[in-house]
């Protein structure tokens, strides 16, 4: 018997962004729809997480409940108080790890050093090429209850505040999303990763985060595309690059999996005292996409309008939060998760905390991206930053990524709306290396080795 249970932590999470609460009503509506089409239905409850499943459980006669394990601290706390009310309560309790193509445990059994998960990705990814992934999808061998209960209405977007209902999800919309990406988009993934105004990633983040695709479904069909013999060299190094995509997703639920405990603590110790900011003056141009660097204000307000940014742009914005701006890592998380559609708080957790340096990446020294070197090199054209900034769209390209053209135009970009740089980059990346070199002789704290 299907079950959605919307308790308060869901309706508060799910109000905090009105894209993300549309999506995932129409989800919902898709996946009841599927279900009615085999004879049941999904079952809706609003109320206490635990006391509103055991009392559904007893009522439907249930011997046991199965759901799919959270990978943020949060839901690992709930879940482990409802399998102990369920236990309890003489009910079988079981979770399973749907969300990753490959279990932690898999991964972790495969390790040649003790402890527990990877916190390197080359290793880690090494082991997870070499699992088999299941299939639970064909044939389609289940048979669902006809529960003789009263039901509630399913979620509406007007229910979490939100008149927005443009964002449409389904099994059927993302498995149609895939085909039309590896047939056409994936040989030249290794390109469009990099390159923002083309906009030929997968773009199924959403997706994998609500469930409407199987990571494991994504990794099959990859996988088959990359065995055909025709390929070019080229293409099928597109597709084994997106495959490290997936296998980096994997590898930051595992990590959150073994480490939920300090979800919002440095991962590595050593920077858990380092003097990240919360404040900045500036902090407010780069909510607003006006930081006066068009590659990083075009990025912000790509997130703002359709809730989702092109993965090459995010790296380059948060490295301008934490490095140019000082700014720990933490407020961006929470800055962007009001605007992303995706739901994987431990995969946002894990992501700030690489470009931030302070995570799983295990580098020498924080990795502090170039915003004009960057949009020389990835929009040259300046095809992705006039897209997003009108104020720019009639600027020729020479003054979108040439540091000198910039600095001496930025006067007129001024009249025409658009903010002169908030501040010199390359001034503050020597003041932030400055200080990170300072603070780990002073931490004196050797570099940790991969495991």
């Amino acid at each position: 018997m299907p079950v959605l249970v919307l308790d308060d932590a869901l309706i508060a999470r799910l109000k905090y962004s009105s894209r993300r609460a549309s999506f995932f009503c129409h989800a919902v509506e898709s996946l009841d729809r599927a279900l009615r089409e085999r004879g049941s239905q999904l079952t809706v409850r609003r109320g206490p997480l635990v006391a509103t499943l055991r009392a559904l459980a007893k009522g439907a006669q249930a011997q046991g409940v199965v759901w799919s394990y959270s990978y943020d601290a949060q839901g690992i706390r709930d879940e482990a108080e409802l399998q102990s009310a369920f236990e309890e309560s003489g009910l079988r309790a079981i979770g399973v790890h749907d969300a990753p193509a490959v279990p932690p445990e898999e991964t972790t059994a495969a390790k040649a050093s003790p402890g527990d998960g990877y916190v390197a990705l080359a290793p880690y990814a090494e082991v997870w090429r070499a699992a088999e992934m299941a299939s639970y999808e064909a044939p389609l061998l289940l048979r669902f209850a006809q529960a003789d209960l009263t039901n509630e209405p399913l979620p509406s977007p007007h229910e979490f505040g939100c008149t927005d209902t443009e964002e449409r999800a389904s099994a059927a919309l993302a498995s149609d999303q895939l085909r039309h990406f590896l047939e056409y988009d994936a040989p030249q993934y290794t390109e469009a990763v990099n390159v923002p105004a083309e906009d030929r990633t997968s773009r199924l983040s959403a997706h994998l985060s609500f469930g409407t695709i199987a990571a494991r479904s994504i990794v099959r069909e990859t996988q088959q595309r990359a065995e055909n013999g025709l390929l070019l060299a080229e293409e099928r190094a597109s597709f084994r690059r997106f495959l490290r995509s997936l296998a980096q997703r994997d590898f930051f639920l595992q990590l959150a999996w073994y480490h939920c405990a300090d979800e919002k603590r440095s991962l590595q110790e050593k920077m858990r005292t380092f003097p990240f900011a919360e404040k900045h003056a500036e902090l407010e141009s780069w909510k607003e996409g006006r930081t006066g660097y068009p590659l990083v204000d075009a990025g912000i307000r790509q997130l703002h309008q359709t809730g989702w940014m092109h993965p090459r742009v995010r790296s380059v914005a948060a490295s301008f939060l934490c490095f140019d701006l000082g700014v720990d890592w933490r407020v961006g998380l929470q800055e962007w998760d009001r605007h992303l559609i995706e739901d994987d708080p431990a995969l946002a957790i894990g992501n700030w905390q690489w470009v931030a340096g302070v995570g799983a990446d295990l580098a020498a020294y924080p990795r502090i991206y170039n915003p004009i070197k960057q949009a020389r090199r990835f929009d040259p054209h300046g095809k992705y930053v006039r897209h997003w900034i009108p104020e720019l769209a009639h600027r020729p390209a020479v003054l979108l990524r040439s540091p000198e053209a910039l600095a001496l135009e930025l006067p007129l970009y001024g009249s025409a709306g658009y903010p002169q740089p908030v501040l010199d980059h390359a001034r503050e990346a020597r003041a932030f290396l400055s200080s990170y070199n300072e603070f780990i002789g002073q931490a004196g704290v050797p570099q940790s080795s991969p495991r």
